[in-house]
C-alpha cells in the first residue's frame, strides 16, 4: 500500500509541478503551444500503447470498445456542461481531461503493483510527461481569464491528491478485478483522452505554436513510445 501511495504521488506530483511552472510567469503563447504539442504527442503514445493495446492484451477487445465509448462520452458531456458554466474560464478543458484520464490511468498503475508486475515505468514516464503540458497549459489559460494563483494551484493539488488516491484504490482492489475491468478502465482513459486532444490540446498547440507545432508532437511521441513496453 506504502509503495502504491508514493509512486502515485511521484505520478501526479507533475500536475502541481507544471501548475506552478504555468503560474511562476508569464509565457509567450508560442512556448505554450509547443509544450502542448509535446504533450500531444506523448499522450497519442500513451492511448496507443500503455492504454489502448495494453487493455487489448488484459481483456476483451468489446469491453476495450465500451470503455473507449464512455470515457468518450463522459468527457463530451462533462465538457459541454463545464462550457456552459459561467465559473469555467479558460484551461477548464485540459484540466477536466487531466481529471478524466488521470483517475483511471493511476488506477491502472496501482492494479499492477498489486500484481507483482513491479511498477510499470513506460506508464509511469506517460504519465508524468503528458501531465505537465496539460497542467501548463491549463494553469496559464485560467490565470488569462482571470482566476487567481490560490484558486489554479488549489484545483491542481486537489486534482493530484484525487489521482494519487486513484492508485491506492487500484492497489486495493487489485485481488477483485479481471483482466476485462482493467480493460474497461484503459478504455475509459483513452476514450476521454482522445476526444481532450482532437477538442482542445491539438488545435490549441497548432494554433499558438505555429508550424513547428507537428514536429513536436512527432518528437513528444517519439519520446513516450521509446519508453513504452511495446510488445
Amino acid at each position: 500500500m506504502a509503495a502504491a501511495l508514493g509512486w502515485g504521488a511521484l505520478a501526479a506530483s507533475s500536475l502541481v509541478i507544471g501548475a506552478l511552472l504555468g503560474l511562476a510567469r508569464s509565457w509567450p503563447d508560442r512556448i505554450v503551444g509547443v509544450v502542448l504539442a509535446f504533450g500531444a504527442g506523448a499522450l497519442i503514445s500513451a492511448v496507443s500503447f500503455d492504454l489502448a493495446l495494453e487493455g487489448g492484451k488484459v481483456g476483451d477487445r468489446g469491453v476495450l470498445g465500451i470503455g473507449l465509448g464512455a470515457g468518450a462520452l463522459t468527457y463530451f458531456a462533462a465538457d459541454r456542461l463545464l462550457e456552459r458554466s459561467s465559473q469555467s474560464g479558460g484551461g477548464g478543458a485540459l484540466a477536466l481531461g487531466a481529471f478524466l484520464d488521470g483517475i483511471p490511468e493511476q488506477a491502472v498503475l496501482g492494479i499492477g503493483i498489486a500484481a507483482g508486475e513491479g511498477v510499470s515505468v513506460s506508464l509511469l514516464v506517460a504519465i508524468f510527461v503528458s501531465n505537465l503540458p496539460e497542467s501548463i497549459g491549463s494553469a496559464v489559460d485560467m490565470r488569462a481569464a482571470g482566476h487567481s494563483a490560490a484558486a489554479v494551484r488549489r484545483l491542481w493539488l486537489a486534482v493530484a491528491a484525487i489521482c494519487t488516491i486513484a492508485t491506492v484504490g487500484g492497489y486495493a482492489a487489485a485481488d477483485a478485478t479481471s483482466g476485462n475491468f482493467q480493460a474497461a478502465i484503459d478504455g475509459f482513459a483513452a476514450g476521454a483522452l482522445l476526444v481532450m486532444l482532437i477538442d482542445e490540446m491539438i488545435p490549441d498547440a497548432a494554433r499558438r505554436g505555429g508550424d513547428v507545432a507537428g514536429l513536436v508532437t512527432v518528437l513528444g511521441f517519439a519520446v513516450a513510445a521509446s519508453l513504452s513496453g511495446i510488445g
